[in-house]
Protein backbone atom coordinates (compact mmCIF):
# COMPACT_ATOMS: atom_id res chain seq x y z
CA UNK A 1 0.00 0.00 0.00
CA UNK A 2 1.26 3.50 -0.79
CA UNK A 3 2.15 5.32 2.40
CA UNK A 4 3.71 8.45 3.82
CA UNK A 5 5.76 7.92 6.99
CA UNK A 6 4.87 10.41 9.73
CA UNK A 7 6.13 10.59 13.30
CA UNK A 8 2.85 9.00 14.46
CA UNK A 9 2.90 6.21 11.88
CA UNK A 10 2.32 5.55 8.21
CA UNK A 11 -0.71 7.17 6.58
CA UNK A 12 -2.35 7.13 3.18
CA UNK A 13 -1.07 10.01 1.00
CA UNK A 14 -4.67 11.16 0.58
CA UNK A 15 -4.76 11.94 4.32
CA UNK A 16 -1.99 14.54 4.14
CA UNK A 17 -4.20 17.44 3.15
CA UNK A 18 -2.37 20.73 2.67
CA UNK A 19 1.37 20.29 3.16
CA UNK A 20 4.07 22.75 4.14
CA UNK A 21 7.07 20.91 2.73
CA UNK A 22 9.80 22.66 4.76
CA UNK A 23 9.82 23.92 8.35
CA UNK A 24 11.71 23.24 11.58
CA UNK A 25 10.32 22.66 15.06
CA UNK A 26 13.75 22.15 16.61
CA UNK A 27 17.13 23.28 15.31
CA UNK A 28 20.54 24.08 16.82
CA UNK A 29 23.49 24.92 14.59
CA UNK A 30 26.82 26.70 15.04
CA UNK A 31 25.80 28.82 12.04
CA UNK A 32 22.73 30.09 13.92
CA UNK A 33 24.05 30.98 17.36
CA UNK A 34 21.35 32.76 19.35
CA UNK A 35 18.58 31.59 16.99
CA UNK A 36 18.07 28.13 18.44
CA UNK A 37 14.71 26.36 18.35
CA UNK A 38 14.93 24.29 21.51
CA UNK A 39 11.78 24.90 23.58
CA UNK A 40 9.08 22.26 23.23
CA UNK A 41 6.32 24.47 24.58
CA UNK A 42 7.13 27.35 22.22
CA UNK A 43 7.63 25.08 19.22
CA UNK A 44 4.29 23.44 19.98
CA UNK A 45 2.58 26.82 20.06
CA UNK A 46 4.16 27.72 16.72
CA UNK A 47 3.03 24.41 15.23
CA UNK A 48 -0.51 25.24 16.34
CA UNK A 49 -0.24 28.58 14.52
CA UNK A 50 0.81 26.74 11.37
CA UNK A 51 -2.18 24.42 11.72
CA UNK A 52 -4.54 27.36 12.25
CA UNK A 53 -3.20 29.06 9.12
CA UNK A 54 -4.59 26.26 6.97
CA UNK A 55 -2.00 23.48 6.90
CA UNK A 56 -2.61 19.85 7.80
CA UNK A 57 0.93 18.46 7.47
CA UNK A 58 4.49 19.73 7.65
CA UNK A 59 7.93 18.31 6.99
CA UNK A 60 10.30 18.89 9.90
CA UNK A 61 13.50 19.29 7.90
CA UNK A 62 16.08 19.04 10.71
CA UNK A 63 18.48 16.16 10.04
CA UNK A 64 20.81 14.48 12.51
CA UNK A 65 23.20 16.42 14.71
CA UNK A 66 21.31 19.73 14.61
CA UNK A 67 19.14 19.52 17.69
CA UNK A 68 16.31 17.42 16.33
CA UNK A 69 14.04 16.00 19.04
CA UNK A 70 11.88 13.19 17.62
CA UNK A 71 9.94 12.45 20.81
CA UNK A 72 9.04 16.12 21.28
CA UNK A 73 8.00 16.40 17.62
CA UNK A 74 5.74 13.36 18.06
CA UNK A 75 4.17 14.91 21.17
CA UNK A 76 3.60 18.18 19.31
CA UNK A 77 2.01 16.34 16.39
CA UNK A 78 -0.32 14.42 18.70
CA UNK A 79 -1.28 17.55 20.64
CA UNK A 80 -1.92 19.83 17.66
CA UNK A 81 -3.32 17.38 15.11
CA UNK A 82 -0.66 18.57 12.67
CA UNK A 83 0.85 15.58 10.86
CA UNK A 84 4.65 15.76 10.76
CA UNK A 85 7.12 13.99 8.50
CA UNK A 86 10.51 13.87 10.23
CA UNK A 87 13.91 13.95 8.55
CA UNK A 88 17.15 12.04 8.72
CA UNK A 89 20.33 12.71 6.81
CA UNK A 90 23.18 15.20 7.14
CA UNK A 91 23.07 18.91 6.24
CA UNK A 92 25.74 20.81 4.30
CA UNK A 93 29.19 20.74 5.83
CA UNK A 94 29.17 24.26 7.30
CA UNK A 95 26.57 23.24 9.90
CA UNK A 96 28.89 20.74 11.62
CA UNK A 97 31.78 21.49 13.95
CA UNK A 98 35.25 20.37 12.97
CA UNK A 99 35.14 17.59 15.57
CA UNK A 100 31.64 16.32 14.77
CA UNK A 101 31.66 12.55 15.05
CA UNK A 102 30.22 11.89 11.59
CA UNK A 103 33.07 13.66 9.80
CA UNK A 104 35.08 10.43 9.85
CA UNK A 105 32.22 8.24 8.65
CA UNK A 106 32.08 6.82 5.15
CA UNK A 107 28.97 6.57 3.01
CA UNK A 108 28.17 3.03 4.11
CA UNK A 109 28.20 4.00 7.81
CA UNK A 110 26.01 7.02 7.17
CA UNK A 111 23.58 5.03 5.04
CA UNK A 112 23.21 2.41 7.78
CA UNK A 113 22.20 5.13 10.24
CA UNK A 114 19.79 6.79 7.78
CA UNK A 115 18.13 3.46 6.96
CA UNK A 116 17.76 2.67 10.65
CA UNK A 117 16.09 6.05 11.26
CA UNK A 118 13.54 5.38 8.51
CA UNK A 119 12.87 1.71 9.16
CA UNK A 120 13.51 1.15 12.85
CA UNK A 121 13.14 4.58 14.37
CA UNK A 122 15.30 7.54 15.31
CA UNK A 123 17.32 7.68 18.53
CA UNK A 124 15.88 9.74 21.35
CA UNK A 125 19.09 11.78 21.19
CA UNK A 126 21.63 12.10 18.39
CA UNK A 127 24.29 12.33 21.11
CA UNK A 128 23.72 8.64 21.80
CA UNK A 129 22.76 7.07 18.45
CA UNK A 130 23.04 3.57 19.89
CA UNK A 131 20.87 4.53 22.87
CA UNK A 132 17.11 4.32 23.40
CA UNK A 133 14.82 4.85 20.43
CA UNK A 134 12.47 7.84 20.36
CA UNK A 135 8.91 6.82 21.20
CA UNK A 136 5.62 8.43 20.25
CA UNK A 137 2.92 8.95 22.90
CA UNK A 138 1.43 5.54 22.06
CA UNK A 139 4.80 3.84 22.56
CA UNK A 140 5.55 3.24 18.88
CA UNK A 141 8.94 4.18 17.39
CA UNK A 142 9.27 7.63 15.83
CA UNK A 143 10.51 7.05 12.29
CA UNK A 144 11.81 9.45 9.67
CA UNK A 145 10.00 9.77 6.34
CA UNK A 146 12.38 12.12 4.52
CA UNK A 147 16.12 12.02 3.72
CA UNK A 148 18.09 15.26 3.58
CA UNK A 149 21.47 16.52 2.41
CA UNK A 150 22.91 19.87 1.46
CA UNK A 151 25.59 21.45 -0.70
CA UNK A 152 27.43 24.74 -0.64
CA UNK A 153 27.49 27.61 -3.14
CA UNK A 154 28.62 26.12 -6.48
CA UNK A 155 30.49 23.43 -4.58
CA UNK A 156 29.91 19.87 -3.45
CA UNK A 157 32.58 19.19 -0.84
CA UNK A 158 33.86 15.65 -0.19
CA UNK A 159 31.81 15.70 3.05
CA UNK A 160 28.67 16.63 1.12
CA UNK A 161 29.35 14.17 -1.69
CA UNK A 162 29.66 11.38 0.87
CA UNK A 163 26.33 12.43 2.34
CA UNK A 164 24.61 12.38 -1.05
CA UNK A 165 25.99 8.93 -1.85
CA UNK A 166 24.74 7.70 1.54
CA UNK A 167 21.32 9.28 0.95
CA UNK A 168 21.09 7.49 -2.38
CA UNK A 169 21.83 4.16 -0.70
CA UNK A 170 19.24 4.87 1.98
CA UNK A 171 16.69 5.85 -0.69
CA UNK A 172 17.28 2.61 -2.58
CA UNK A 173 16.72 0.66 0.63
CA UNK A 174 13.72 2.55 2.02
CA UNK A 175 12.02 4.42 -0.82
CA UNK A 176 12.09 7.65 1.21
CA UNK A 177 12.30 10.86 -0.85
CA UNK A 178 15.36 13.12 -0.73
CA UNK A 179 15.51 16.84 0.04
CA UNK A 180 18.70 18.67 -0.93
CA UNK A 181 19.50 22.13 0.42
CA UNK A 182 20.93 24.34 -2.33
CA UNK A 183 22.70 27.67 -1.85
CA UNK A 184 20.79 30.04 -4.14
CA UNK A 185 19.88 27.11 -6.42
CA UNK A 186 23.49 26.64 -7.52
CA UNK A 187 24.76 23.15 -8.48
CA UNK A 188 21.17 21.97 -8.93
CA UNK A 189 21.80 19.97 -12.10
CA UNK A 190 25.06 18.68 -10.66
CA UNK A 191 23.22 17.34 -7.60
CA UNK A 192 20.65 15.62 -9.79
CA UNK A 193 23.43 14.15 -11.94
CA UNK A 194 25.24 12.78 -8.88
CA UNK A 195 22.09 11.25 -7.44
CA UNK A 196 21.05 9.81 -10.81
CA UNK A 197 24.44 8.11 -11.08
CA UNK A 198 23.67 6.52 -7.70
CA UNK A 199 20.29 5.22 -8.83
CA UNK A 200 17.97 7.99 -7.62
CA UNK A 201 15.37 9.19 -10.11
CA UNK A 202 15.04 12.97 -10.16
CA UNK A 203 11.32 12.73 -9.41
CA UNK A 204 12.23 11.47 -5.93
CA UNK A 205 14.19 14.66 -5.17
CA UNK A 206 13.09 18.08 -3.96
CA UNK A 207 15.53 20.97 -4.39
CA UNK A 208 15.12 23.22 -1.38
CA UNK A 209 15.50 26.98 -1.85
CA UNK A 210 15.15 26.77 -5.63
CA UNK A 211 13.37 30.13 -5.52
CA UNK A 212 16.48 31.90 -4.21
CA UNK A 213 17.44 32.14 -7.91
CA UNK A 214 14.37 33.54 -9.70
CA UNK A 215 15.36 32.05 -13.06
CA UNK A 216 12.21 30.53 -14.54
CA UNK A 217 14.16 28.96 -17.38
CA UNK A 218 16.48 27.15 -14.96
CA UNK A 219 13.49 25.97 -12.95
CA UNK A 220 11.72 24.68 -16.05
CA UNK A 221 14.83 22.70 -17.00
CA UNK A 222 14.99 21.12 -13.54
CA UNK A 223 11.28 20.32 -13.65
CA UNK A 224 11.72 18.70 -17.07
CA UNK A 225 14.06 16.22 -15.38
CA UNK A 226 11.28 15.46 -12.89
CA UNK A 227 12.75 17.22 -9.85
CA UNK A 228 10.50 19.03 -7.41
CA UNK A 229 11.17 22.73 -6.88
CA UNK A 230 11.08 23.78 -3.24
CA UNK A 231 9.80 27.35 -2.96
CA UNK A 232 10.38 28.55 0.61
CA UNK A 233 11.83 32.07 0.48
CA UNK A 234 8.74 34.05 1.46
CA UNK A 235 9.09 36.96 3.93
CA UNK A 236 12.82 37.27 3.15
CA UNK A 237 12.83 40.65 1.49
CA UNK A 238 16.59 41.03 1.97
CA UNK A 239 17.03 38.11 -0.43
CA UNK A 240 13.96 38.21 -2.71
CA UNK A 241 10.74 40.11 -2.24
CA UNK A 242 7.42 38.30 -2.16
CA UNK A 243 6.57 40.18 -5.37
CA UNK A 244 9.57 38.61 -7.12
CA UNK A 245 8.59 35.14 -5.91
CA UNK A 246 5.01 35.61 -7.03
CA UNK A 247 6.23 36.60 -10.50
CA UNK A 248 8.64 33.67 -10.59
CA UNK A 249 5.91 31.19 -9.65
CA UNK A 250 3.57 32.55 -12.29
CA UNK A 251 6.30 32.26 -14.94
CA UNK A 252 7.16 28.68 -13.98
CA UNK A 253 3.48 27.73 -14.01
CA UNK A 254 3.19 29.32 -17.45
CA UNK A 255 6.14 27.18 -18.53
CA UNK A 256 4.15 24.07 -17.60
CA UNK A 257 5.92 23.11 -14.38
CA UNK A 258 3.10 23.61 -11.84
CA UNK A 259 3.16 19.89 -11.03
CA UNK A 260 6.73 20.18 -9.71
CA UNK A 261 6.39 23.05 -7.21
CA UNK A 262 5.99 22.51 -3.47
CA UNK A 263 5.65 25.30 -0.91
CA UNK A 264 7.10 25.88 2.55
CA UNK A 265 8.41 28.59 4.80
CA UNK A 266 11.74 27.37 6.24
CA UNK A 267 11.30 30.10 8.85
CA UNK A 268 13.73 28.22 11.10
CA UNK A 269 14.79 30.94 13.56
CA UNK A 270 13.62 31.78 17.09
CA UNK A 271 13.77 35.46 16.09
CA UNK A 272 11.19 34.69 13.37
CA UNK A 273 8.79 32.58 15.45
CA UNK A 274 5.86 34.29 17.15
CA UNK A 275 5.92 31.83 20.06
CA UNK A 276 9.60 32.63 20.71
CA UNK A 277 8.92 36.38 20.66
CA UNK A 278 9.82 37.06 17.01
CA UNK A 279 8.02 37.50 13.70
CA UNK A 280 6.50 36.81 11.15
CA UNK A 281 5.95 33.21 12.29
CA UNK A 282 4.80 30.00 10.64
CA UNK A 283 1.40 31.47 9.87
CA UNK A 284 2.84 33.93 7.33
CA UNK A 285 2.74 31.58 4.35
CA UNK A 286 -0.89 30.58 4.77
CA UNK A 287 -2.27 33.87 5.97
CA UNK A 288 -0.38 36.46 3.96
CA UNK A 289 1.39 34.90 0.96
CA UNK A 290 -1.03 32.25 -0.28
CA UNK A 291 -3.98 34.65 -0.77
CA UNK A 292 -1.79 36.70 -3.11
CA UNK A 293 -0.61 33.58 -4.95
CA UNK A 294 -4.19 32.33 -5.36
CA UNK A 295 -5.25 35.69 -6.78
CA UNK A 296 -2.39 35.49 -9.29
CA UNK A 297 -2.43 31.89 -10.54
CA UNK A 298 -5.77 30.51 -9.29
CA UNK A 299 -6.92 28.05 -6.68
CA UNK A 300 -6.37 24.92 -8.78
CA UNK A 301 -2.66 25.60 -9.32
CA UNK A 302 -2.08 26.48 -5.66
CA UNK A 303 -3.97 23.43 -4.41
CA UNK A 304 -1.80 21.28 -6.67
CA UNK A 305 1.31 22.72 -4.97
CA UNK A 306 -0.11 22.21 -1.47
CA UNK A 307 -1.88 18.86 -1.86
CA UNK A 308 -1.19 16.83 -4.99
CA UNK A 309 2.52 17.50 -5.49
CA UNK A 310 3.69 16.89 -1.91
CA UNK A 311 1.54 13.74 -1.70
CA UNK A 312 3.43 12.30 -4.67
CA UNK A 313 6.79 13.45 -3.36
CA UNK A 314 6.35 12.15 0.19
CA UNK A 315 4.96 8.73 -0.72
CA UNK A 316 7.50 5.99 -0.06
CA UNK A 317 8.45 4.40 -3.37
CA UNK A 318 8.83 0.65 -3.89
Amino acid sequence: MSAVRTVLGDIDPAQLGRVNYHEHLFQISPLLAGDELNDERASGEEAALLKASGFDTMVDATPLGLGRDPEAVARISAATGLAVVATTGRHREAHYAADHRTRSWDAAELAELFISDVEGGMPASDDTPEGPRALAPDGSPVRAGMLKGGVDYWRISPFERTTLVALAAAHRATGAPIMVHLEFCTAAHEVLDLLAAEGVASDRVVLAHADRDPDAGLHASLAERGAYLGYDGFARQRTRSDAELLALTAAVVEAGAAERIVLGGDVARRTRYIAYGGMPGLGYLGERYLPRLRALIGDDAVDRMLVDNPARLLTLSD
